[in-house]
């Protein structure tokens, strides 16, 4: 994968993306033997164009047999639960990952109207999803299609405005607390409110994304250090005890922290398996 991040990027998009992103699966060696993958939450965004034939397949998570098609052109919404995507054919994508707060700037929607589920780019965007797949699919190379995408992101960019500042503030601070509360009371608005406007913004309510954003550390430290001991962990990223944390990561990625560990997944969030743990 060929990762674009935001100090990369044009001045104009940074406060809208995260990073941008090339994939091309053609060369895996699991390639027609993992036949789904396991995508954990990030609690944030995302914009794909598959630009190879195969559409996003994703399967019911309570029901493995029952699979339904998405499409090549697809925003991900923010989410505090793991979904299983068909992985048996090589594809070759381009995407961004957007902060919070871009997504009713950037593709017309607010980001609680998309949380928790794909939805067809086509259905925000109209025929300008599929003529921006197109073109992206014509790119003679990984770095083209890059810039191509950047190009058609930042042409979106005279229809927007700023985020929120309560929410910018309040995304800031969830950087170094989880305290709800006391973030709400510096907002200046009233506890209802302010969960309105950050969920209207991120597509996550505040304590939903705080979780999600410590579970994602943890996953980060497993990844720099795979036998951190678990009770380290968890005393290490604010959970109650080991079992508090346990109940957290299985709720998020479906497996326990000793499968997640034994997989060993060359990305943290992507986990191929067979479903059968």
């Amino acid at each position: 994968m060929i990762v674009r991040d935001g100090a990369a990027l044009p001045v104009a998009l940074r406060p809208f993306i995260k990073t941008l992103w090339f994939s091309d699966e053609s060369a895996r060696a699991d390639n027609g033997r993992v036949a789904r993958e396991r995508v954990l939450p990030t609690g944030m965004m995302s914009l794909v164009f598959r630009i190879s034939d195969h559409p996003l397949r994703l399967f019911d998570v309570n029901h493995v047999t029952e699979s339904r098609m998405v499409g090549h052109a697809i925003v991900g919404g923010a989410r505090a639960s793991y979904y299983v995507r068909d992985v048996s054919q090589p594809t070759r994508s381009v995407g961004a990952q957007l902060h919070p707060g871009a997504s009713a700037l950037l593709l017309g929607a607010p980001a609680g109207e998309l949380a928790e589920q794909h939805t067809r780019l086509d259905d925000l965007w109209g025929r300008a999803a599929d003529e921006a797949r197109e073109r992206l699919s014509l790119a003679g190379s990984p770095e083209t299609a890059l810039d191509l995408l950047q190009v058609l992101l930042t042409a979106r960019l005279p229809k927007v405005r700023g985020i929120h500042p309560a929410i910018a503030h309040a995304l800031a601070r969830f950087s170094t607390t989880s305290h709800v509360r006391q973030v709400v009371k510096e907002s200046g608005y009233c506890h209802r409110r302010f969960v309105a406007l950050f969920r209207e913004s991120v597509g996550l309510l505040p304590k939903v994304y705080c979780r999600v954003q410590r579970f994602q550390a943890a996953v980060e430290q497993i990844a720099a250090e795979p036998q951190v001991p678990w009770a380290s962990l968890a005393v290490a990223f604010g959970y109650s005890d080991q079992a508090h944390f346990t109940r957290d990561f299985r709720a998020f990625t479906g497996v326990s922290p000793g499968i997640y560990r034994r997989l060993r997944p060359a990305a943290k969030n992507h986990v191929r398996t067979d479903l059968n743990q």
